[in-house]
């Protein structure tokens, strides 16, 4: 798959970096795929037994099965390379970003379409995004006042990173679920849709695709990348409305949305950041609303593990709130900020870019989340599937 972008609004990349870029993401590919298996049979082989020698029981948390795995080679070699090709990905697409600022400044200037852009010079971005080189990239979010070259450099950064499993233009996590739920429930018909976390706007415009009719929301906190997602959504014909404000402060009304969505944006927040947000999501939600995220699958539906796969990010890989967003329950998290048990939901979303149309259409014909423990769920890697769950408002 192609790790190169393309929508208009990307920084231009020379033969070189393009063959850079290439050679990260099958690293990455080599990686994910068969060093993570050489890992889970040492896992099977060796670390498991030893655990279960030295407690008389095998691995029952992700927890207990990194102390297993840690100081095992295939453990060793898998998490070495790991973070090299984090790093390698930064810097892969580094030149690129640098030779091309002005060049996307001015684009974004200049760009004209649909849409708007809110910034908030008085908001105070969060630590999290601002002081914290989440999952390794420099600068984190932020990089310069309000400079949009945190954006290029996540938009291009993702796309070696994913080894082109999110889509051309990063999108497949919101072509999978929106068609997911265009699909499963045909008569729900949303007029306005929040997406919260937004990044680059690369999983909002899917929405604006599934329900056209609909005004589309999206925010974040960091500037620069919200000033790249306009940027973006306008050279691309959609019409997206991006403001700068923080999920777990929402500056609209009460029940003035039909819709409040995330992609892979939860895991990134505190505990107490986290249960505001769904508290703020379910108070501006209409009543017949639907909140509905997109995440990596609970620790309580994983083996052990599969359970750690996930949370090495947590140890490793600068994301210091991911495990403990994996620790939580997503029924609970949902119930607390009022939603409903009987409302709850949760499914498992077939990538469309890799299995196609008919595949999202037969898993929304479904009404159970088949596959949520399942090898491939949750992880870039070849077979993806993503998790999802949601919530309606009565």
């Amino acid at each position: 798959m192609s790790v190169e972008l393309q929508h208009p609004m990307k920084p231009q990349s020379t033969p070189d970096e393009i063959a850079r870029g290439r050679f990260v993401s099958g690293i990455r590919s080599l990686i994910l795929n068969d060093l993570a298996a050489d890992m889970g049979a040492a896992y099977e082989k060796r670390a498991a037994p030893a655990f279960r020698k030295a407690h008389g029981r095998d691995p029952e948390t992700s927890r207990e099965a990194h102390e297993a795995l840690r100081g095992d080679p295939a453990f060793n070699i898998y998490s070495a390379m790991r973070v090299q090709a984090q790093k390698m990905v930064w810097a892969s697409i580094a030149d690129s970003v640098e030779r091309e600022a002005e060049r996307l400044a001015e684009e974004a200037r200049s760009a004209e379409g649909p849409g708007s852009l809110t910034l908030d010079p008085a908001l105070e971005v969060p630590k999290n995004v601002h002081a914290i080189d989440v999952h390794l990239m420099p600068g984190s979010y932020v990089r310069g006042e309000d400079s949009l070259e945190a954006g290029a450099v996540y938009d291009r950064g993702l796309a070696v990173f994913s080894m082109g499993l999110m889509g051309a233009n990063l999108d497949d996590i919101g072509l999978s679920m929106s068609q997911y739920i265009r699909q499963r429930f045909p008569d729900f018909a949303p007029s306005r849709i929040l997406d919260t976390g937004c990044t680059v706007g690369h999983n909002t415009l899917p929405w604006k695709l599934a329900y056209p009719d609909a005004e589309v929301v999206a925010i974040d906190a960091a500037p620069g990348p919200l000033r790249y997602a306009s940027a973006r959504a306008k050279m691309q014909g959609q019409e997206v409305h991006f403001k700068q404000m923080c999920a777990d402060d929402l500056a609209f009304e009460d029940e003035s949305f039909d819709v409040v969505w995330s992609s892979m944006f939860l895991h990134e927040l505190s505990k107490k950041a986290r249960a505001k947000c769904f508290e703020e999501a379910f108070r501006v939600l209409k009543p017949g609303g639907l909140m509905v995220h997109m995440e990596l699958p609970p620790n309580e539906q994983m083996g052990a593990f599969e359970g750690f796969y996930l949370d090495w990010d947590s140890y490793y890989n600068n994301e210091p709130y991911y495990k403990g967003y994996r620790d939580e329950v997503p029924r609970e998290l949902c119930s607390r900020a009022g939603f409903a048990g009987e409302d709850f939901f949760e499914f498992v979303v077939p990538s469309v870019g890799i299995y196609g149309e008919q595949a999202v259409t037969d898993a929304a014909k479904g009404d159970r989340a088949e596959g949520v423990g399942q090898q491939t769920t949750g992880r870039l890697a070849e077979g993806v599937m993503w998790y999802g769950f949601g919530a309606w408002k009565k």
